[in-house]
């Protein structure tokens, strides 16, 4: 059969057709992909210059789209799909780890998934004070966010029974003047446990046996030492005087005299829930009863414990430590009053 010039002409604006509509479907998809690669590139972007970081929780399990979207939803990605799109693209879908991280809207999103799988996971400081007592320990713990509950058990001796920290505390006492002040790391999955744990093995790091053979050699016992050191760490707060203040209590102790110390009496009436009197009549007042208090009454730290161990070798029987922080020592109650009228106004008026 043979066309005629009329049917192929009719049918020439057909072919042209279609090669126009499928020209345009190209030239969409063309634009189509051009955009949606901006979009995604885009979207890889940051946030915003904003460094303020976020504390981002992510739970064990968790899919790639649920972390976009937990991602999305703290303003800390753009977009979740794009964020699906790149973990998926660069194979890591299965490396994504559960943790706490501290992420930012200016990091982007290779920045973050890179995070992510390597695990960086944000730490925070857990700091336990110089002279704090044990209840000040308690609370300082509990603003750290540690469940209540959670620290009175961390609190508890029994827990660490097994410490060669505590094998001269005895065994019906608490833990006061055991807990060593340093800063320890926490991530989500530390518990008030682990950082006490921390501190006591801390703590016995301190307590060499140097350190025990010194204090047996002024005649006290680790705990002893741990007790006088711990009222050191109250009463001067400047190092390089705790080594005279500690010979003017161990020359008291020697002599039968009272050691005289505000700090004992404040933690006993505090203790028995009298606020801090200098007057109430308890076991820790020093002020009244000869010897030491039978605990420690704060945490100590290393230059408390070598004040103790390693007394000055001088031979004061008073000091007072002045408004300015400086300690002076002297021989006399009359020197020592004088000095107290001179050097200490405010702090001894409280």
């Amino acid at each position: 059969m043979k066309f005629t010039m009329n049917q192929s002409r009719r049918r020439r604006p057909w072919v042209r057709r279609i090669m126009v509509a499928v020209g345009i479907v190209v030239a969409l998809l063309v634009l189509a992909t051009v955009g949606i690669w901006q979009f995604y590139e885009a979207n890889l972007k940051p946030v915003s210059s904003s460094a303020k970081p976020q504390t981002i929780t992510i739970d064990s399990g968790a899919s790639p789209v649920e972390i976009a979207d937990l991602l999305h939803a703290k303003g800390i990605i753009r977009n979740a799909w794009t964020f699906e799109r790149y973990v998926q693209s660069q194979g890591v879908s299965e490396d994504l780890q559960a943790g706490t991280y501290s992420l930012s809207p200016s990091q982007s999103v290779p920045d973050i998934v890179a995070q992510l799988t390597h695990g960086k996971v944000s730490t925070q400081l857990v700091t336990i004070l110089p002279g704090q007592r044990l209840d000040q320990i308690k609370q300082s713990l509990i603003n750290d966010g540690f469940k209540q509950a959670d620290v009175e058990a961390a609190l508890q001796p029994a827990a660490y029974e097994n410490s060669p920290a505590l094998v001269d505390k005895p065994a019906s006492n608490s833990l006061e003047g055991y807990l060593y002040p340093d800063s320890f790391q926490r991530t989500s999955a530390t518990t008030a446990t682990q950082i006490v744990q921390e501190s006591i093995a801390e703590m016995q790091t301190h307590l060499t046996p140097a350190i025990r053979a010194a204090f047996a050699k002024e005649g006290l016992s680790t705990y002893q030492g741990i007790i006088l050191a711990s009222i050191v760490e109250q009463e001067v707060s400047n190092p390089t005087d705790r080594a005279q203040a500690a010979q003017v209590f161990l020359k008291r102790l020697s002599i039968g005299m009272p050691l005289g110390s505000d700090v004992t009496a404040m933690y006993g009436s505090r203790l028995a829930g009298h606020g801090t009197s200098l007057t109430y009549d308890s076991p820790y007042n020093t002020l009244i009863h000869t010897g030491l208090p039978p605990t420690p009454i704060s945490n100590v730290d290393a230059s408390s414990l070598s004040a103790v161990a390693h007394p000055a070798n001088t031979d004061w029987l008073f000091f007072v430590t002045g408004d300015d922080g400086v300690t002076h020592f002297s021989n006399t109650l009359q020197e020592h009053e004088q000095l107290t009228q001179q050097y200490c106004h405010k702090l001894c008026a409280q």
